[in-house]
Formats: structure tokens, C-alpha cells, sequence
């Protein structure tokens, strides 16, 4: 015959479940990788716009990318996902555009660019790992037994079919955007809808993982049954 107790906490010399991040350090993660990757671009990006036009703009957006690569790299830390999928993205829009010398196709390029990252998203979702498992090792300690857990499998799934359909509203709202409004509108409006959306995206995200998190036990403090032989 078994009973279960509850361990609470990530540590003791009673058991062996290994530490995991506390909810705070998920979300400083998570935080900070839109911060690098998404929020300070933008920002540099509207600045210099304003301040000295579009194509030192759409440098300094590029060299930010590249910089945060080399500094992570130098400081013997591994760049996110996130930031690489951007500085590759924004490489691709640059050479175009100056190849082609027209900043309209920079300005076109996200527009594709959800779309083939929708399209990839909802395209993994027929492999063993979706997208957004591939990507959860920049915030959360990953490994194959957790990857293989039955809610972890449908947190994954669900979250990749979240983001595939934000990326798909975007190029949208986009597309409208830049045939519907003047240039600086259209750089402005964008410059704060994308970045509004992807907060209140990663903050779902973060709300859906929690409770998923709470229930597998994987956050400090969560309650874990661990069976115990009783004596008949």
C-alpha cells in the first residue's frame, strides 16, 4: 500500500527533485530578452528615424542585433532565440532594401516575414517538438523528460498555435498600416502596436505556463506528491 506526502520547495536533503527558476527569474528572462531583441531596436530605429532618416535607422536597428550578439558572446553567455531570429530577419530586410535601394521593401519585408515565421510555427507542429519547445530552454532549465510530460506536450502545442496566429494578425495590421498611413505615421504606429502585442502575447504566455508549471510542480514552493510506502 502507498500514501503520498508534499514536498514544498525546490531544495532539501529529503528529496530529489532538482531546483527549479522561481516565477521572478521566468519573468525577468522573458523580460529582458523582449527588451534586447524587440523593445530597444524599435526604439533606436524611431529615434535615429526622426532624428537623421530611414537608412541610419534601419543600420543602427541592425548593428544594435549584432552587438547584443557579440556582447553575450564575449561575456560567455548564449544569445537568446529570439535575439538571433531578429538579427536574422532584420539582415535579410537590410541587404534587400539596399540592394534594392528601397526603403518601401524594408518597410514590406515584416509583412513576409510573419508570414514564413506563422507558416514555420504552424509547420513544426507536425514535428515531435513545435516551435516554441525549441525556444523554451532560453527561459525555463529544459530537459527530455520534461520536454516528454502530457501537459508540457499540449503547453507547447497551444502556445505554438498562439504565436503562429500573432504573427499572422501582424503582418496583417501591418500590411493595412503601410498602405493606409504616411511614413512616420506608419513607423510610429508600428513601432508601438508590435511592441504592444508582443508584451501582452508573452504575458499570456507567462500566465499559461504558470499554471501549467504549478501543476507539474516545477516552480519554487509548488506542492509535489511524492508516493510513500505505507506498511499494510
Amino acid at each position: 500500500m502507498t500514501s503520498t506526502v508534499s514536498l514544498t520547495g525546490p531544495t532539501g536533503a529529503e528529496n530529489d527533485v532538482p531546483p527549479h527558476p522561481s516565477l521572478r527569474a521566468v519573468v525577468r528572462r522573458v523580460s529582458l530578452s523582449l527588451l534586447v531583441a524587440c523593445a530597444v531596436p524599435a526604439a533606436l530605429f524611431y529615434t535615429c528615424f526622426r532624428l537623421y532618416g530611414v537608412w541610419t535607422a534601419i543600420a543602427v536597428a541592425l548593428g544594435w542585433s549584432y552587438g547584443a550578439i557579440a556582447w553575450r558572446a564575449v561575456t560567455g553567455r548564449r544569445p537568446s532565440g529570439l535575439l538571433l531570429l531578429t538579427a536574422l530577419l532584420l539582415t535579410a530586410r537590410t541587404v534587400i532594401s539596399f540592394a534594392a535601394g528601397s526603403t518601401f521593401l524594408y518597410f514590406l519585408q515584416p509583412i513576409i516575414s510573419d508570414g514564413v515565421v506563422a507558416t514555420a510555427f504552424l509547420v513544426s507542429l507536425l514535428t515531435a517538438r513545435p516551435m516554441v519547445a525549441r525556444l523554451a530552454g532560453d527561459f525555463y532549465p529544459m530537459d527530455d523528460e520534461l520536454h516528454l510530460r502530457p501537459r508540457i506536450q499540449r503547453l507547447f502545442r497551444n502556445l505554438t498555435v498562439l504565436w503562429a496566429v500573432l504573427c499572422l494578425t501582424k503582418a496583417l495590421l501591418t500590411l493595412w498600416l503601410l498602405q493606409s498611413t504616411s511614413l512616420q505615421t506608419f513607423v510610429l504606429v508600428k513601432s508601438v502596436s508590435a511592441l504592444s502585442i508582443n508584451m501582452l502575447a508573452a504575458g499570456g504566455t507567462i500566465s499559461l505556463a504558470v499554471l501549467v508549471a504549478r501543476k507539474e510542480g516545477l516552480l519554487p514552493g509548488a506542492v509535489v506528491p511524492v508516493p510513500v510506502p505505507v506498511p499494510a
